[in-house]
């Protein structure tokens, strides 16, 4: 849905800007064993009994991604049975808040349309595919107890399932408003399903007069999809400006003033007393705590979300962000039983600390990660970069579309490049290191440099980034500041064709400076400005025992790489130099030794055969046609 849930409490909110994360040490507590888990498999699609091999509980973008993951590996026939309490196949949540919403004359997107996994490029998953993949889907029939000794789960309709292997990617539940307050009065919506987008466009088309509660992901993307449809819309939150938990202020205020162009107002700073019904008993007004009151005949609450743990709170819950402790193979304290997703709270590698990432590009990675190190030999711990996005205001006849990226951490000073017309970049700096980025309306190639960037976190003159004139200057900056990446890894390469098979597969990467491979030692290499995760994860789509032997900056490697290469020279011509030695002296010998024993004089040779041989001993002993 929303890039990043505005969670009201810290105790399900999202970690990643929240300074009192747990650092990985607190979570290295936890024991997250390896025993023998006990499998049950089904014989055919038709799952005749109650055993299934594996189970997904949960319908969204992350149960989705993990059946691509299990049917290309060859183990989702018969085997896969995904509970959901949804009504359709998963399906790409983004949508919801963004074209799902659009007016009918503006073409909005509808199901089958953007079933998983069509937002990450792959294949539309509709329910007929998982079913021609003998994976079976129970719909409609949330989990609501589990027995981890017995191994079984019990569905909202009396249905027990007996499972192998358990995925649990149950996602979030949007975050309410108590009853007492209104927060069910007729007329409030909140945004999480395919039936809350239906009950919210039903509303938004009889609607004058929109208040959206929430200045986060949510809120903006609802309010400009108010705007496509001509409605008085408000926005009403308690922080300062938009999007507190990443925008700076001076961010925040451009975005705001693009919105104000389109008409919507904002209420900033507010705090919510009640929802006040009409005589219709649907909700006509907001009433503030000031005592004022904003009237409103439709009101969408978007103040964040929280992990739904439901019957799974006993595998370990984490106190600081929420949702169920994993590690990074996302394995819970109980073998066989594993949290992706949303509800996953997980180290996160690059910052030394747990996280719970509410946002899809994290649900698609950390399901193909967990079922891929479930199913193949694969061990590295995850590692996530952190990334979010937006785009608004993307309807048909709209005057400007929005599209902003980030990707990293959201730590240290700011430095703010661009007018916002239509570009503006916004660059963090911690201890002199490149920590994270924003862009706005960047071009492809501006957009695949910011995971470099953040991933990188290089060295950066900060002044230097400050007097850049442009975006495009700024990100030029940014770009000369990176050290080439360096990645080595071992493929399990027999021959030619599979050589080629390797290089095809990395060559498409932009910014590939080199590729090498070492068939004796099955070693690839590859060196430029590459994002080495990407590198690793395309060979890894081909080949499933990739072992990583090496990730780093190539600049360093190369200097010791030349003081290696200066070693060898520097022994290579000592090792020439007795070789030239040693051959002077076989050869002195050999002519000697035939001088003595044929008194041969170079001046007045006779025997042809004595001639030849001292000859060819003086080109070069090993090739003399008599020795």
């Amino acid at each position: 849905m929303g890039s990043i849930s505005n969670s009201v409490t810290l105790k399900h909110g999202l970690s990643l800007f929240c300074p009192h994360s747990a650092s990985l040490n607190q979570a290295a507590s936890i024991r997250f064993l390896s025993r023998r888990r006990t499998f049950v498999s089904a014989s055919s699609s038709s799952f005749a009994n109650e055993n299934r091999e594996y189970v997904i509980v949960g319908g969204g973008n992350a149960a989705g991604y993990a059946a691509k993951t299990f049917v290309e590996n060859g183990m989702a026939d018969g085997r896969l049975c995904i509970v959901s309490k949804e009504s359709y196949a998963p399906y790409e949540r983004p949508a919801l808040t963004k074209a799902y919403l659009f007016p009918p004359e503006k073409k909005p997107a509808r199901l089958p349309g953007f079933h998983t996994c069509v937002g990450s490029g792959g294949e539309r998953q509709t329910p007929d595919w998982y079913k021609e993949q003998g994976i079976e889907m129970l719909y409609e029939d949330p989990v609501t107890s589990i027995d981890i000794n017995k191994q079984t789960l019990q569905t909202n309709s009396g249905k027990l399932l007996k499972y192998g292997t358990l995925l649990i990617a149950t996602g979030c539940s949007a975050t309410r408003f108590p009853d007492k307050i209104g927060g069910n009065l007729p007329g409030v919506h909140y945004i999480r399903d395919v039936a809350d987008a239906d009950s919210l466009v039903s509303s938004l088309a009889k609607a004058k007069k929109v208040v959206v509660v929430g200045g986060g992901y949510i809120g903006m993307e609802v309010a400009a999809a108010a705007v496509a449809w001509k409605l008085d819309t408000t926005v009403i939150f308690p922080e300062n400006h938009l999007l507190q938990r990443l925008f700076t202020p001076s961010l925040a205020q451009r975005y705001e003033e693009l919105y104000q162009e389109n008409g919507v107002k904002f209420l900033k700073g507010a705090a919510i007393k009640n929802l006040e019904a009409g005589s219709d008993g649907r909700v006509s007004a907001i009433k503030l705590e000031d005592g004022s009151t904003l009237e409103a005949d439709l009101v969408v609450i978007g103040i964040g979300a929280k992990p739904v743990t439901g019957p799974f709170e006993t595998l370990g819950l984490n106190s600081n962000v929420g949702g169920i402790q994993v590690d990074g193979m996302f394995r819970t304290k109980i073998p066989g039983i594993f949290a992706i997703g949303d509800v996953a709270a997980f180290p996160l590698k690059i910052y030394d600390r747990v996280a719970r990432v509410e946002h899809v590009d994290h649900a698609r990675r950390s399901a193909q990660h967990c079922v891929k190190a479930l199913l193949t030999a694969q061990t590295q711990t995850y590692d996530y970069l952190p990334y979010f996005y937006s785009r608004v205001f993307e309807y048909e006849g709209s005057p400007r579309k929005v599209w902003w990226q980030f990707f990293g951490d959201n730590v240290g000073e700011s430095v703010e490049i661009g007018n916002f017309d239509p570009k503006i970049a916004t660059f963090w700096i911690d201890s002199g290191k490149l920590k994270g980025v924003l862009l706005e309306s960047g071009s492809p190639e501006e957009f695949q440099l910011l995971p470099k960037l953040a991933r990188s976190q290089p060295s950066i003159d900060k002044t230097k980034l400050q007097n850049a004139s442009s975006v495009e200057e700024a990100l030029e900056i940014a770009h000369a500041s990176l050290q080439a990446a360096k990645v080595v890894v071992k493929l399990d390469l027999h021959d030619d064709k599979e050589k080629k098979k390797a290089m095809k597969a990395v060559s498409s990467i932009q910014g590939i400076e080199s590729i090498s491979i070492d068939m004796k030692e099955k070693k690839l290499t590859v060196v430029g400005d590459i994002d080495p995760i990407n590198v690793i994860e395309k060979l890894r789509k081909q080949w499933q025992t990739t072992e990583i032997l090496t990730v780093g900056p190539a600049k360093e490697e190369k200097k010791e790489e030349g003081k290696k290469v200066e070693e060898k020279k520097e022994g290579d011509k000592k090792e020439d130099e007795k070789k030239i030695k040693d051959t002077n002296e076989q050869i002195a010998e050999l002519v000697n030794a035939y001088n003595r024993a044929y008194n041969y004089n170079p001046y007045m040779a006779t025997n042809y055969y004595q001639h030849h041989h001292m000859a060819s001993a003086y080109e070069n002993p090993n090739s003399c046609v008599i020795c």
